[in-house]
């Protein structure tokens, strides 16, 4: 067999020498030769017990077997099924072949013999056929050696263990059958089905076929729930395996299950709500079930959506956001993990459901007397917790609340009411009766030290989430002021101003060492000027209000050019200031959009500017979109490390050096990405337009030209003159920027500019540009024009050139006619003459008769050439006039006519011969 002695050449290069492992070689050839010819039973039994202890102890005893025990014990199996001692020490040999041995530690480099023997043994026709057929044995022992072997040839084997056991009659019904088995047995059966059906859809569909979801839930109950052990960890495994990206199944599941199951693993047990790491991993599973069915499906499952909205409609009627909210807000015993996967799954359960939007806003927790709405709950979670995780987690309902809800946007911006200095800072134990509206200004007014800068900047991302596309929330928020803390120094500050201070302030929070104090401060930049992005967004009010406070400006033009901040930093910073040109409606000075482009080429560089998009593009950020890849799967081999989350190690953010913080990649959704990628493209267009035309509109005759009274005509002229050599000086710095921007856009490399340079470097040249357009459509428009007529005129020509072939048919057949004619009189005359001659010739003027007969013909000859004449004419003049066009066309008209002349001149030639 060629694989086999491909595998003894594998095994000759791993022990390198003859006398590498030769012992073990030649003990395992002795004791396969005692096996296959042994004639005492018992000396058999012996060689295979000896067998597989030498197997299960020597890789190099592995590696032999592989080589050449195989065919040896497959043979004990199919022969000698009533030797159950036989039986069993095959598959414990089997067994011990395919499982690495972990006490030897050799080059990482180095063969596995358990990874090899499963290959070998995958490939042996036949073999996977046998051992299903060995589920049906009586003895325990078989029938457990058989499933382990199954499940170790499936670790290391996948893909060819899933094809073959497809190919055998009822090989996922004996499986199956397994699940009803002792537990010890069900157990390794279920863990064998959890691994076959992870990718394997026609596996799957077998299986929910056979009525798994039933058998499921059955075990789960027996397990005693999420108190359960690993068995319902299995269970819900196999469950999450069968239903995911899987609109069919989960229809399935719905209507011959139900839900009320499923939400019964979620409800708490016992009165000490210990929680221990099975138990975690158990809710975890389950959460990652509900995630599942609120997903809905694959994304090209046309009927995603429907099925994603049923399920979360009858997940809030069996109450499942009850359960969600004790787990993910007033559990605060329960694991950092199981909180935050309840809190997301509260946030896929409202996102895109009105129902269940309003269903969350009229929830209440806590115990009278001390009762508040959830979304005040959540909101407290977000401003107190210590965990980023969960902040984000939390951050993700309001995001999925305000998203396509406008109502419910207003309804809670609508509680955002300036509250007095004085009790501006609330104690914790009366923030209970405090407001959505109150809690979160008060979030956004804290003091200016570190801890409550970072409380501003949570805040900030729901408050973002508030005005996310709602001009009314937008103009809501921008009337709100802060009374300042001492109002006979300063009137009040509007809530926008406040904000932008935070922002400078998150950038000033460096340590003596040059370092970060927290890492904070790390994503409060990126995130207020996220939400800076959001409310400027198509609402120049807020534009207007921004720029009210010089500083504004030249604070974000001194950010995007800063080096020590990251590129999300300073691209979104250049995102602000072209909001601040392409939504800005205001003619004051200073503050118009020329004057802003005007101080961004003159601060920045317009070059500079333009690549910061391109840096932040390219940023880890931008480029990761981690919120909208899908979680990973929960599984035996990762449940442990899911179970303990841990937050980012603050060593590591603090060592970064102007790089991005993780969290931002969980912040900035996809969604998001693509709105600012969006307004890139309208910025670089603004700009280039405003530099194009700089001020164009305006012609205003300058009170300058006028003569004053009492001036003389020579004072008069001098100051023209010198007005127009002010204006020439204007008009010179203005073509040397166009200049400085068409060549920095020349310059600059991004992706982003290239279609703007190629409609317009600079206004000259776009003007020139659009004229030479101009003139291509017109001589193309010309050229079509004149292909018309060209073909219209050949055409006629055609039309033509037949009606002349016709004519001069005619002309040939009167000529026919006429040459008949006188053959006719010339035969008369023949016979006159003869008849004369004869003598017998009649009285008659023969002489008058034949006259009267010639005047007769040739008059009407006559009559018919001149008819003729007319329309040859007619003819001749038309085609003098279409040679005159063809020619100016650059037709060759000779070519055209040629052939025509040639069959004219045969009637004259007949009538010469005549």
């Amino acid at each position: 067999m060629d694989l086999v002695s491909k595998y003894q050449g594998v095994v000759g290069r791993v022990f390198g020498n003859e006398n590498s492992g030769s012992n073990e070689d030649s003990y395992v050839e002795r004791l396969l030769d005692r096996i296959s010819n042994g004639v005492l039973a018992e000396d058999r039994r012996i060689a295979i017990v000896e067998l597989q202890s030498v197997v299960t102890e020597s890789r190099a005893a592995q590696l032999a077997f592989g080589a050449m025990g195989f065919p040896v014990l497959l043979s004990v199996l199919k022969e000698e099924r009533d030797d159950v001692e036989m039986v069993r020490g095959a598959l414990e040999t089997f067994l011990s072949a395919l499982n690495p041995i972990e006490h030897t530690k050799g080059p990482k480099n180095e063969i596995q013999p358990a990874l090899l023997n499963s290959d070998l043994l995958s490939r042996e026709v036949g073999s996977i056929s046998l051992l299903l057929s060995l589920l049906s044995e009586e003895d325990f022992y078989v029938r457990y050696y058989t499933l382990q072997l199954l499940t170790a040839l499936l670790t290391n084997s996948p893909n060819r263990l899933q094809e073959a056991i497809l190919t055998i009659p009822r090989g996922i019904t004996r499986l199956m059958d397994m699940l009803m088995d002792r537990e010890v047995i069900r157990n390794e059966a279920l863990l064998l089905l959890t691994y076959l059906t992870r990718e394997a859809e026609e596996i799957q569909k077998i299986v929910v076929f056979e009525g798994v979801f039933e058998k499921i839930f059955s075990i789960i109950r027996e397990e005693g729930g999420s108190e359960g052990g690993v068995v319902v960890q299995d269970c819900l495994e196999l469950l999450n395996n069968l239903i995911r990206n899987n609109a069919s199944h989960q229809v399935l599941l719905r209507e011959t299950m139900g839900f009320d199951p499923l939400i019964s693993i979620l409800k708490l047990r016992g009165s000490t709500y210990k929680f221990t790491q099975q138990k975690t991993i158990n809710l975890l599973s389950v959460l990652e079930t509900i995630t599942l069915l609120l997903n809905g499906g694959h994304e090209a499952d046309p009927g995603k959506d429907n099925n994603s909205l049923t399920n979360k409609t009858i997940l809030v009627q069996k109450k499942v956001l009850d359960h969600l909210l004790l787990l993910g807000v007033e559990s605060q015993w329960a694991p950092v993990a199981v909180r935050c996967a309840s809190l997301r799954c509260i946030g896929d359960l409202v996102v895109s459901h009105p129902n269940n939007c309003d269903a969350l806003a009229n929830k209440k927790l806590g115990e009278e007397p001390q009762v508040e709405p959830a979304l005040n709950s959540l909101l407290r979670v977000i401003l107190r917790t210590a965990s980023m995780q969960e902040f984000v987690a939390a951050d993700y309902i309001f995001k999925s609340f305000c998203e396509k809800n406008p109502n419910g946007q207003t309804m809670l911006a609508s509680t955002l009411i300036p509250q007095p200095h004085s009790i501006n800072h609330t104690q914790h134990d009366e923030e209970i009766n405090m407001s959505f509206g109150s809690m979160l200004f008060q979030g956004l007014t804290w003091s200016e030290n570190e801890g409550d800068l970072e409380t501003c900047c949570r805040a900030a991302s729901v408050l973002s989430h508030l005005l996310k596309d709602n001009i009314q929330c937008k103009e809501r928020v921008l009337r709100l002021e802060l009374e300042a803390p001492m109002p006979s120094l300063r009137g009040p500050e509007p809530l926008m101003h406040r904000v932008v201070k935070y922002l400078a302030l998150a950038s000033s929070m460096k340590s003596k060492d040059g370092k970060t104090s927290s890492s904070g401060y790390q994503y409060a930049q990126p995130i207020i000027l996220k939400l800076l992005v959001i409310w400027l967004s198509d609402c120049p009010s807020a534009v207007q209000c921004f720029l009210d406070s010089r500083p504004h400006l030249t604070y974000l033009l001194e950010l995007v050019s800063n080096p020590t901040a990251t590129a999300c930093i300073r691209g979104l910073t250049a995102v602000l200031l072209g909001e601040s040109v392409i939504y800005n409606k205001t003619s004051d000075s200073g503050k118009d959009p020329f004057s802003i482009v005007d101080a961004i080429g003159q601060k920045v560089g317009l070059t500079s500017y333009f690549l910061k998009f391109d840096e932040m593009q390219k940023s880890s950020v931008f480029n990761s979109a981690k919120s909208a890849m899908p979680r990973k799967a929960l599984t035996r081999s990762n449940a442990a490390s899911m179970a303990e989350i841990e937050d980012v190690d603050e060593k590591e953010t603090s060592n970064q050096k102007n790089e991005d913080h993780p969290l931002l990649e969980l912040m900035f959704d996809s969604q998001f990405i693509s709105f600012v990628k969006g307004l890139e493209v309208n910025i670089r267009e603004q700009i280039v337009e405003i530099y194009s035309h700089p001020k164009s509109q305006v012609a205003v005759v300058p009170a300058e030209l006028e003569q004053s009274s009492g001036e003389s005509d020579g004072e008069y002229i001098k100051r023209l003159k010198m007005f127009v050599e002010k204006q020439c000086h204007e008009i010179q710095d203005l073509l040397s920027r166009n200049a400085t921007l068409a060549e920095d856009l020349a310059k600059t490399g991004g992706s982003g500019l290239s279609q703007i340079e190629n409609r317009a470097s600079g206004g000259s040249e776009r003007v020139q540009l659009e004229s030479l357009r101009r003139e291509l459509q017109e001589a193309s428009q010309r050229v079509e024009i004149l292909k018309a007529e060209k073909a219209k005129i050949g055409s006629e020509a055609s039309n033509y050139r037949s009606l002349a072939l016709k004519t001069e048919s005619d002309l040939q057949s009167l000529s026919d006619a006429y040459n008949s004619l006188e053959q006719a009189n010339f035969q008369l005359e023949r016979e006159v003459k003869s008849l004369k001659s004869g003598g017998a010739t009649p009285d008659l003027d023969i002489e008058a008769i034949k006259a009267e007969a010639r005047k007769e013909a040739q008059k009407e000859s006559e009559v018919e050439l001149n008819d003729l004449l007319v329309c040859l004419g007619q003819e001749q003049s038309k085609v003098e006039k279409l040679s005159t066009r063809l020619m100016e066309l650059g037709e060759d008209v000779d070519k055209l006519l040629e052939g025509i002349g040639d069959e004219t001149e045969l009637p004259e030639d007949d009538e010469e011969e005549d």
